[in-house]
């Protein structure tokens, strides 16, 4: 059986660098994250600042309980996951609602735009209503240009409000992966 192939359209690209330079000016120092390829080149922009810190993390709610933690300590972050993990940390998005926590949760999407992998598709498609149920305000993007500025705008809105917000990144936006030696 074949590898998945990414073809992913910029998963290192200028959104990437351009969402980065938005964190570094809202004085974002703590982005937790589960490894993904979607989100490969922020993470990576992430490692690289002495002044952030990128904590790789074995489940999604993980990164709910540090950014909480984080919160409390006077420091804001950021959490990147993939739309699959959403599903992971849905009892602890009830801390950020009850306690008037702000959060940006960066998701990128599964299951839906050219999707090859029918395990992803229940989530994918969940997510968006998962988190609203939640509590936690929902943005989507899928033009990669309007990415920075939407980013900002939650960040603002989270900061601003001690909500959580989600930026959904489309699979249009990253582009969609397949399966190594399928038409």
């Amino acid at each position: 059986m074949s590898e998945p192939v990414s073809t992913f359209q910029n998963p290192a690209g200028t959104w990437s660098l351009a969402v980065y330079d938005v964190l570094k000016a809202q004085n974002v120092r703590l982005v937790p994250f589960v490894p993904d390829g979607g989100h490969r080149g922020l993470i990576e922009h992430c490692q690289a600042d002495p002044d952030m810190r990128a904590v790789t993390l074995t489940t999604e709610q993980e990164g709910v309980a540090l950014a909480a933690g984080a919160w409390v300590g006077g420091v804001r972050s950021v959490l990147l996951m993939q739309s699959s993990g959403v599903g992971n940390c849905i009892n602890m998005l009830s801390l950020l609602k009850t306690c008037q926590m702000p959060l940006v949760i960066l998701v990128t999407m599964r299951g839906e735009w050219g999707e090859f992998n029918p395990w992803q598709v229940p989530m994918g498609q969940a997510t968006p209503e998962v988190l609203r149920a939640m509590g936690v305000l929902v943005q989507r993007v899928d033009d990669p240009e309007l990415l920075p500025g939407e980013v900002d705008a939650a960040l603002r809105l989270a900061y601003s409000t001690y909500s959580p917000v989600a930026v959904l990144l489309s699979q249009k936006l990253l582009g969609a992966k397949k399966f190594g030696g399928s038409k």
